[in-house]
């Protein structure tokens, strides 16, 4: 069995010049006095360039608050968050907008969809909002759910897809505009067990594309599908370079 070295609490990681996620010692405090509730106490965790990582911990063990800064759907309340080499925490809320557009495909456990639109329509939409001129889009998209396995589905409305097409689409969506960090927040915890796999299989073959992938999931079969695991303990990483095979040994 192979020893499974922690963290210690707070421990920092040198920043890599190349490096798309970076967190610095991030704190994130919810309250205030008496009813201060400490998320995150001091994080740090470096995503390189085309890793594929997952995040797991227990429930309120900080996993879910440090996908949420990762997203520039929240802000450290201190420390560094440097995305793909541009610290992004004290950003205004307008900026943050344009980074998660430009910068990050998100992916949710529930899909998300605009149920009057096609497939193609709500792949397209991302870039509606970054600018990109309407053929442009219409191709994109057309390929994005090519590459989803969803070519006969253009113009099927979400309920004429079954929940792991919609996922499919979803995927599609947020691959559109070519971001540097695709981010799964339980991307699989709606789905059936054949159905997890098939989505899976996506996630794995987009990352063997070359694309940085983030996933926040409670599932072990899903994290050891991925190239390594950060495990969070009490608003802490206490393991940040997990392999998938040592998960077992190293958290029980």
């Amino acid at each position: 069995m192979t020893t499974v070295p922690s963290l210690a609490p707070n421990q920092p990681q040198p920043r890599s010049q190349r490096a798309i996620v970076h967190l610095e010692a991030v704190t994130k405090v919810y309250g205030m006095g008496d009813v201060e509730v400490r998320a995150l106490n001091g994080v740090s965790l470096t995503v390189e360039p085309g890793e594929y990582c997952s995040i797991m911990g227990a429930s309120g063990s900080g996993k879910s608050t440090a996908m949420n800064i990762i997203g520039c759907l929240d802000r450290p309340s201190s420390g560094s968050y440097y995305l793909d080499g541009v610290n992004v925490a004290k950003m205004s809320e307008a900026d943050l907008a344009k980074i998660r557009n430009l910068k990050i495909g998100f992916v949710f456990q529930q899909f998300h969809l605009l149920s009057q639109m096609s497939a193609l329509d709500n792949v397209m939409l991302p870039m509606l909002y970054a600018g990109i001129a309407g053929s442009e889009r219409r191709d994109r998209a057309t390929e994005a759910l090519r590459r989803v396995g969803l070519e006969n589905r253009l113009h099927n409305k979400p309920n004429q897809l079954s929940g792991g097409q919609q996922q499919r689409v979803a995927i599609a969506r947020a691959i559109v505009n070519r971001p540097v960090l695709l981010l799964a927040d339980e991307p699989t915890g709606a789905l059936d067990s054949k159905t997890t796999q098939e989505v899976m299989d996506i996630f794995t073959e987009l990352n063997d594309s070359g694309m940085t992938v983030v996933m926040v999931t409670h599932e072990p079969d899903v994290a050891r599908q991925t190239r390594r695991i950060a495990w969070f303990k009490d608003g802490q990483v206490i393991h940040s370079h997990l392999a998938p095979e040592d998960l077992h040994s190293a958290v029980l």
